[in-house]
């Protein structure tokens, strides 16, 4: 007999997550605001997932709540994640589901050291703060015996239907071309990236693991790469020639960011591009048992999956 599992969030973590519990046989339904989002196999309802009531009767029975939801706009993250937040952990706690969270790395804040699982949030700006808070607090009800928590922490993501909002797949249409990128930061500093799909298979395996439950873990992600070698890569996986990689000036940045409000969201996160940002998954690859998708594949399946609609 499937059991039941709830997702909130059609951005391609959510599309993966449900295609990994369906694969396996499990009843799965993807709340949305519009309830349009198709998937085979998937059930999709309409429900707004910042309303508590009716999230928790769109999640009554479920063995686990998903939250991957992800707001594109970093400049209504205030006003949009707060009773979204709280709306999921009301759930959590009416329905009896776990509480299975997709988050990323911004809540550690700048760092020059790979991050791991344990170190503190430290984060300087208002986005990692809040998303450490987010933590906390489900950490707090988890303590309490109030709810079942956890959550999967990955870095910049790769693979199929990532999009524009990529920071390697929004320079595909134009490089495509043979038009240069230019990019944030520095261009040869080593970073990781993370598969949607081993983010979904993470989700998917914590969420059926008490042992894992009460802690933060981090998707399975290859060796970094510069964002120079990863546009590089995925260009060759789809048969493309390089192109040049400029950095934009930080001038430049941080000249936008007084008059430009997303701009300047993506200025307090200029730390990711001017150092080393390295994700160490070594626990979750010898706890879990889960390896990163190759290298070679996740780029054949981010040239080939955003190029054109996915799902």
């Amino acid at each position: 007999m499937s059991r039941t599992y709830v997702i909130v969030g059609a951005g391609p973590v959510g599309r993966h997550t449900a295609e990994v519990l369906r694969a396996r046989g499990e009843a799965v339904t993807l709340v949305t605001r519009s309830g349009t989002v198709r998937i085979d196999g998937v059930e999709s309802v309409a429900a707004d997932a910042s309303n508590p009531t009716a999230l928790s009767a769109a999640a009554e029975g479920a063995t686990a709540l998903f939250n991957c939801a992800n707001p594109t706009d970093y400049t209504t993250w205030e006003q949009v994640w707060p009773p979204l937040a709280d709306s999921l952990l009301v759930a959590a706690e009416r329905t009896g589901a776990t509480l299975v969270t997709a988050s990323c790395l911004y809540p550690y804040g700048p760092t020059t050291a790979p991050m791991v699982e344990g170190q503190p949030d430290a984060a300087t700006d208002h986005k990692g703060r809040l998303r450490a808070g987010m933590w906390a607090e489900a950490k707090a009800r988890h303590d309490a015996g109030r709810i079942r928590a956890v959550e999967v922490r990955g870095s910049d993501y790769v693979g199929a239907g990532v999009g524009p909002n990529g920071h390697v797949t929004r320079h595909l249409p134009a490089a495509t071309q043979g038009k240069a990128a230019w990019v944030i930061g520095r261009p040869d500093l080593p970073h990781s990236w993370t598969d949607v799909l081993d983010m979904a298979r993470t989700l998917a395996a914590v969420a059926d693991r008490p042992d894992s439950w009460g802690r933060v873990w981090h998707a399975p992600t290859n060796e970094p790469r510069s964002q120079r070698q990863a546009l590089t890569d995925v260009l060759a996986a789809g048969a493309h020639d390089p192109v040049p990689v400029h950095a934009i000036p930080m001038l430049a940045l941080r000249g936008l960011a007084v008059v430009n409000p997303l701009m300047r969201e993506i200025a307090e996160l200029s730390y990711m591009w001017t150092r080393p940002y390295v994700l160490d998954s070594a626990h979750t690859r010898q706890t879990l048992g889960l390896e990163p998708t190759p290298w070679d594949e996740v780029c054949r399946r981010t040239a080939t999956g955003n190029l054109t609609p996915v799902g």
